[in-house]
Order: C-alpha cells, then sequence, then structure tokens
C-alpha cells in the first residue's frame, strides 16, 4: 500500500487533509471527490481503477485498514445481502454468512470514523438497523435507490440538491456483463456530498 502520510492533491479547506480510506470502489467517483478537496484519499478494490488513478490500491481492504486511516467509507458487494436478490438467500446460506462477516471486519476497523454502504437488505436485522437511509433525488439526481449508511462517529448526511424525478434507472438497467458495476457506481452528488460533509468535520 502506499505511504499513507503522502500529501493530498486539490486545494483543500483550510484544515489539515484527512486520510480517507474508500474501499470495494473501482469507479474512483467518492476517492476523486475527497481528493478534489484536499484530502489523501486512496481508493481500494480487488479490481483495477476505471479511472487508471494512481491513488488505488488492488488489494484485499481487510489487509490494509490498519494502515492509519482518519475515515473509511466502504462499499462491501451485496450480492448475498441486498433484498433484490432475496429468492435466492436459501441457496447461499454459506456466501451470505461470510458476506456478513466481511462487513463487521469493515464495521470494527481501527478507523475512528466509518460509513458502510449497502442496500435495502439483510444487515438490517444481522447486524443492526441503518442510521440513514438516502436517495439519489436529495443530492441532485432526479432517480430512486435507496442507500442505507451504517455510521460511527460520523452524522448523517444532509439532503444538497432535492430535485424532480423519481426514476429507478438502477433497477432498469439491462442484463448484461457490465450491469453489476452499473448498479453499483456511486452518484456524483451523494459522493460529493461525503467529501463536503464529512470531509469537513
Amino acid at each position: 500500500m502506499p505511504n499513507v502520510s503522502e500529501k493530498a492533491v486539490g486545494s483543500g479547506l483550510g484544515a489539515s487533509p484527512l486520510r480517507v480510506l474508500v474501499a470495494c470502489e473501482f469507479s474512483g467517483i467518492v476517492r476523486k471527490a475527497f481528493r478534489r478537496r484536499g484530502h489523501n484519499a486512496w481508493s481500494c478494490d480487488l479490481l483495477p481503477a476505471e479511472d487508471g488513478s494512481p491513488y488505488h490500491t488492488i488489494a484485499d481492504v481487510i489487509d490494509v485498514i490498519q494502515d492509519g486511516w482518519d475515515l473509511l467509507i466502504a462499499f462491501p458487494p451485496c450480492t448475498h445481502l441486498a433484498s433484490s436478490g432475496a429468492r435466492w438467500f436459501k441457496d447461499k446460506k454459506w456466501e451470505q454468512k461470510k458476506a456478513i462477516a466481511f462487513v463487521l471486519k469493515l464495521m470494527n476497523a481501527p478507523v475512528r470514523k466509518i460509513a458502510i454502504e449497502n442496500p435495502i437488505g439483510v444487515l438490517s436485522t444481522a447486524i443492526r438497523k441503518p442510521d440513514q437511509i438516502i436517495q439519489p433525488w436529495q443530492f441532485g439526481h432526479g432517480e430512486t435507490k435507496a442507500t442505507c449508511l451504517w455510521l460511527q462517529n460520523l452524522p448523517p448526511l444532509k439532503p444538497t440538491k432535492i430535485v424532480d424525478g423519481r426514476h429507478a434507472r438502477v433497477h432498469r438497467e439491462p442484463p448484461g456483463p457490465e450491469r453489476w458495476k452499473n448498479r453499483s457506481r456511486t452518484y456524483q452528488g451523494m459522493a460529493q456530498a461525503m467529501a463536503e460533509q464529512w470531509g469537513s468535520l
């Protein structure tokens, strides 16, 4: 893992930049939002960075979460956790158990500020109810996609731009090899809100 003490790029907000780890993110959307605000943000995933950024490491996040981060924002895979796949749960009990254990490792990471993101699903009963459920239309995107946040030492996100439109684009994504990637990308407005609100604490 690259040295986390390296200075971040960007203008910053006058305060000391945070060392931010964005876990399970290949798109770089959240990482870039924090770096634009001057924070030393890195993304980590088993896949390479979609944008080819040098501020991305290909690794199991569990191997790097002890590297001295100030803020962890994690997007654990939801394949075996989201309610949308409930009809297959009975045949994937072992996979679901592993997925829940992975989320618990992220929640128990040695990082003071932690946000875990996932759709509505089994985490609410297997671990605890989320601290907040947000929608894209609260952050400038006229679409619906209920997104749960489990927060530690972080305040709930405040809506930044409530807009009209309740189009379920993500759920209507046509079948194909890129479907899961397109469904997993964070909305730009949400990423910006995370960087502005959590990055300024």
